[in-house]
């Protein structure tokens, strides 16, 4: 009670502040009303949040003079039509998750999670400092947007089995609602990867037509209920180690802007960026533990499973590169950047944590 005291008397200090300066800078300028189209329902309040976050920094920071409407999935466009919805201009701007739309272009990935990839942290080192953003809007700028990260999960979890999986052999046959990148790769293991809307797959593992099912993590999982069929919980999501969900503006309206309203709009992503990932890393392990005590198994993927689908990850990568530019120039960049990451993180955060987890 305390913590959420503490924080709405913070959340109202920054409003406040935020109304005090706003009509110095914005007193003259021209009311804005934009729509943004979400590829999330409202259930889903964490990932759903960010927009609505950046609605009210956009209000207050404006003094009300940047309004944003925020609609959920399927109530202007269907939620996996968002970036066609801003592109084509039938609204200002969007939040989803690009990986959603590899089928236009697998470098669309980058922008959000590749099995075997970076870490919400490095995600986000990359992003703001690696170059990977010029390179994402390199890209968006052939779709007529401008793109910002706009929140991410963490690490997520390797989904629901209704059996206990003890090597690589057990996947052949598998029915696995797993899409994109990480279902192909599933489907290289032996698996039979279905693409399923998060409200479809429930009743699927009910009656049979599924026999494992991957979403996001504990808190959003547990709302779905998947642990009341398939009690076989396994970690890691090696094909989200990071997925960073983005903000998508229309490139002419963007342009419309006045420059403080660009800044203004470019400041309140960046919360809503940072905002997500540390409100999972607050639900999460609560979540987890509840899950636990109703009776859920928790396993780590077997070794021959994770070694086979890294393997599997990088050729994909390597022939998508030898037959898409766009590919090719991210990935030469991205890949030099995870290297080096990976060699940073090896010396100073695995130690430390390994440590600290199996520390008495």
């Amino acid at each position: 009670m305390q913590r959420r005291a503490f924080l709405k008397g913070a959340g109202a200090g920054l409003g406040l502040a935020a109304t005090a300066l706003a009509p110095k800078a914005f007193a003259d300028g021209p009311g804005i009303k934009w729509r943004l189209a979400s590829s999330f329902p409202k259930s889903l309040d964490t990932i759903y949040g960010a927009s609505d976050l950046l609605a009210d920094r956009l209000h207050k920071i404006t003094g009300g003079k940047f309004q944003l409407r925020v609609h959920a999935g399927g109530e202007l466009v269907p939620g996996l039509q968002v970036l066609d919805a801003v592109q084509q201009g039938t609204v200002e701007c969007g939040h989803s998750a690009s990986y959603y739309y590899v089928g236009k272009n697998m470098a669309f990935a980058f922008d959000c999670a590749l099995p075997f990839g970076l870490t919400a942290r490095q995600q986000n080192a990359w992003m703001y400092f690696g170059g990977g953003m010029q390179l994402m809007r390199g890209l968006f700028k052939n779709y007529n947007i401008v793109q910002f990260p706009g929140g991410n999960t963490g690490v997520q979890m390797g989904g629901w089995f209704r059996k206990e999986i003890k090597s690589l052999a057990d996947l052949k046959g598998l029915k696995m609602r797993i899409p994109g990148i990480g279902g192909q790769i599933m489907a290289q293991l032996g698996a039979v990867p279905q693409t399923l809307a998060g409200g479809d797959i429930y009743p699927s593992l009910e009656r049979g037509a599924l026999d494992a099912a991957e979403w996001v993590g504990p808190y959003d999982d547990e709302k779905l209920g998947f642990h009341k069929i398939a009690k076989h919980y396994y970690y890691p999501g090696w094909w989200e180690g990071g997925p960073q969900l983005s903000f998508f503006v229309n490139s002419a309206k963007w342009n419309e802007l006045p420059e403080a309203y660009q800044q203004a709009f470019e400041t309140a992503c960046a919360e809503a960026n940072v905002n997500m990932l540390a409100e999972y890393d607050f639900k999460n392990p609560q979540a987890l533990m509840r899950l636990v005590r109703q009776g859920v198994k928790l396993h780590a993927y077997p070794r021959d499973v994770m070694a086979a689908a890294h393997t599997e990850a990088f050729k994909l990568y390597d022939a998508e590169a030898a037959k898409n530019p766009d590919f090719a120039r991210i990935y030469k960049e991205w890949k030099k950047f995870r290297d080096s990451q990976i060699q940073w993180f090896r010396v100073a955060e695995s130690a430390y944590e390994n440590f600290l987890y199996y520390a008495k």
